[in-house]
């Protein structure tokens, strides 16, 4: 029996296209003002600047060259964490300035609500920072979910193609592998999630569904059915 959802949020509850043509380009042309006016001032922006340097080598006092990374890491889509904690701050600007809401598919919203009621637990597990994954259900285009989420997950925990990553997130759940269902719209996610013992659904959600033993599914109405699945009809038996 499933007892927790664990969610990827971009391709799975949120399209791929507002991370790339909205988060991104928002942060790429906001990233150099918003480190300069808050690199001395905001701790939490200098911690993660130092932590570029630190990662790269540069100079923790030269600012526009550790912009030119940040900027250079989101053009790379580069899963850093110092990169993912500051465009979450950056991003939280501008949801609270109104410059966009966040994107989640009316299915995903409409089950995310029924399953928290049903008594499910339910996690995000993205290579977004917490700060970002919040951002976007909080102020997402349907509503406030956070209140339906029990917590998230982001790359502090690891990699999300490792399998280590799953096996410390079940021991912070506290929960039998089999009773976890992943969902996500990459594989070898799955396959690292699978390797611990978690249940999985790969989410397909445009084009052509692949040729995969896999549970495969369109949106979340599909994805109810490999949580509570309809028990076939019993016909009475014949006598003799």
């Amino acid at each position: 029996m499933i007892r927790v959802i664990l969610t990827d949020i971009e391709g799975t509850t949120s399209s791929i296209s507002f991370v790339h043509e909205v988060l991104f380009p928002y942060a790429a042309t906001h990233m150099a003002q918003f480190v300069k006016d808050n690199q001395a001032d905001n701790p939490q922006v200098r911690e993660q600047l130092d932590a570029v340097a630190t990662e790269t080598g540069q100079s923790p006092e030269d600012i526009d060259a550790l912009v030119e990374t940040l900027l250079t890491w989101i053009a790379e889509d580069r899963k850093a964490t110092p990169l993912k904690a500051l465009q979450g701050m950056l991003w939280e600007q501008g949801y609270q300035r109104g410059d966009f809401q966040g994107h989640v598919y009316a299915d995903a919203a409409d089950h995310l609500r029924e399953w928290h009621d049903r008594g499910l637990r339910l996690y995000v597990y993205s290579s977004g920072s917490e700060q970002a994954q919040r951002l976007i259900f909080g102020f997402s285009e349907q509503g406030d979910l956070t209140p339906f989420f029990s917590g998230y997950f982001d790359t502090r925990i690891g990699g999300k193609r490792e399998a280590a990553s799953y096996q410390a997130i079940l021991s912070y759940l506290g929960v039998e592998p089999q009773t976890v269902l992943f969902l996500s719209d990459i594989e070898a996610e799955l396959e690292a999630a699978e390797q611990t013992g978690m249940q999985t659904v790969w989410l397909v959600r445009e084009g052509e569904l692949p040729e995969s033993e896999r549970r495969i599914a369109r949106n979340f109405d599909e994805v109810e059915a490999f949580i509570r699945p309809v028990k076939p009809v019993e016909l009475p038996g014949t006598l003799d």
